[in-house]
């Protein structure tokens, strides 16, 4: 299923070329992305690939959105600006008609939200604080999520992340948070969710996200640069360290290309 049909970047160059998020995209204006069932968007640190997801999420209007703060050059809320500037195609349903809305599950999930997940697991004592955190960034007000902490079910869900200390990994606990947030029929946007996996783990959650796009109608718009994601993925890969964001293939990726002259350099070592 195609939620997310298209995005178009906002069309507008500003005279100063410091502005966020204006100078992420600059040279790039009024690109459109089209989105298959798994689209990745790949490049290395600073190209842009997280403010993309941002700004995505931020103009559908789902959970996990961030707001960009306003630059510190003048008064103007750039963040807000450049969103509205943005515009986006909702794909159809299986009659062919026009999608009015996305599924109330979509969700853009961040790389320091699975790494809040591991803290919690680990750290007993900020139980509390991070449940809280979950159901704010779910769409609950303080007061709601205040309020769920001290239900029954409440109550339950802590049980269970206090269970999970002894029972998961990093790793683990990483693949766990995707069963719990990952729901059929929905968009999913997914900034480095191979944070905290092994390369095993990075194929296996790979792997399930095919079977989910496949069989259980979810769409995945994915940032990452990782070789085992690419790898295995069957996506439509934007190339966003190149000139155009032309689309690739995996095998002519610069991150990939590197780990295969890394180990075809030391290969009689195997």
């Amino acid at each position: 299923m195609i939620y997310l049909q298209s995005f178009k970047l906002s069309d507008s160059r500003l005279n100063c070329p410091n502005i966020y998020p204006y100078k992420v995209f600059r040279g790039n204006e009024g690109m459109v992305f089209f989105f298959d069932r798994i689209t990745v968007l790949y490049g290395n640190n600073g190209s842009g690939k997280s403010s993309l997801l941002n700004q995505i999420a931020s103009k559908l209007g789902i959970k996990g959105k961030e707001h960009v703060t306003a630059s510190s050059l003048g008064t103007n809320d750039y963040g807000n600006r450049y969103v509205s500037e943005c515009s986006a195609e909702l794909g159809e349903d299986g009659l062919g008609r026009k999608l009015r809305r996305l599924p109330d599950d979509s969700r853009y999930i961040k790389s320091e939200d699975i790494l809040y997940e591991v803290k919690k697991i680990q750290q007993k004592e900020v139980l509390g604080e991070s449940l809280k955190y979950d159901r704010m960034s779910g769409g609950d007000s303080k007061e709601e999520a205040e309020d769920f902490l001290q239900s029954k079910k409440g109550m339950e869900r802590m049980g269970n992340i206090i269970f999970a200390q002894e029972k998961y990994s990093n790793g683990e606990t990483s693949l766990q948070y995707f069963d719990d947030f990952i729901r059929p029929d929905a968009l999913y946007l997914l900034d480095e969710p191979e944070v905290s996996l092994s390369p095993a783990n990075q194929v296996e959650l790979s792997e399930k996200i095919n079977e989910m796009a496949r069989l259980m109608d979810c769409q995945f718009i994915i940032a990452t640069h990782s070789p085992f994601l690419l790898g295995t993925l069957n996506a439509k890969i934007y190339d966003l360290d190149s000139k155009n964001y032309r689309i690739a293939e995996w095998t002519e990726l610069e991150n990939v290309r590197y780990f295969y002259e890394f180990f075809k350099k030391h290969d009689k070592e195997f």
